[in-house]
C-alpha cells in the first residue's frame, strides 16, 4: 500500500505537465494518464468495497500470474473499460482527484481479506492482489508519463 501512496504522490507531481504529450510515446496527454490511473484507483476500490466476501470465488489466469508476478504490464495490449476513461480535467480537477485517491486509499486498507473486484482479464481477485494490480497498473502509466514528459525536455 505504500508504494500506492508514493505513487499517487508522483503523480500529483505531474499535474503541472497535464498537456504534454508525445504520439510515439502514447495517443494520451499526461493528465489523461494522470487522470485514468485515479479513475481505476478509485473505481475498483470501490467495487472491491462493494462487494459481498462470501461470493469470492479465487480464479487463475495466465495473464493474471505473468502480471501479478512480474509486475509489469505490456503497453497497446488491452484497452480500458469506458468508466475509466478520462473526459475532461484540469489541474484543480487532478488535485482533487489525487486528494480523493489517497482517502479512497485509506478504504481500501478497511477491506475485508476475501473482498473483490471482478477484473475484465483476470476474473476475481480479493483485496491482496487489487492492491498489487492497482500499484502495477499506476507505475505502468507513470512510467509512460515520465517518458513523455523526459522526450520534452530532450
Amino acid at each position: 500500500m505504500k508504494k500506492l501512496h508514493t505513487y499517487i504522490d508522483e503523480l500529483a507531481s505531474f499535474i503541472p505537465d497535464l498537456e504534454k504529450r508525445n504520439e510515439g510515446i502514447s495517443a494520451s496527454s499526461v493528465g489523461w494518464q494522470i487522470e485514468h490511473s485515479l479513475l481505476t484507483i478509485r473505481i475498483v476500490s470501490g467495487g472491491l468495497l462493494a462487494s459481498d466476501p462470501s461470493s469470492y470465488s479465487p480464479s487463475f489466469t495466465f495473464k493474471k500470474l505473468l502480471i501479478l508476478i512480474t509486475g509489469k504490464m505490456p503497453r497497446g495490449k488491452a484497452k480500458a473499460p469506458k468508466i475509466v476513461m478520462p473526459d475532461a480535467f484540469t489541474q484543480e480537477s487532478l488535485s482533487k482527484h489525487i486528494d480523493k485517491a489517497k482517502e479512497t486509499l485509506e478504504h481500501l486498507q478497511q477491506g475485508q481479506a476475501n473482498q473483490f473486484v471482478s477484473h475484465p482479464y483476470f476474473g476475481h481477485i480479493n483485496k491482496k492482489e487489487t492492491i498489487r494490480f492497482l500499484a502495477i497498473h499506476t507505475l505502468h502509466h507513470l512510467k509512460i508519463i515520465r517518458e513523455i514528459v523526459a522526450a520534452e525536455k530532450a
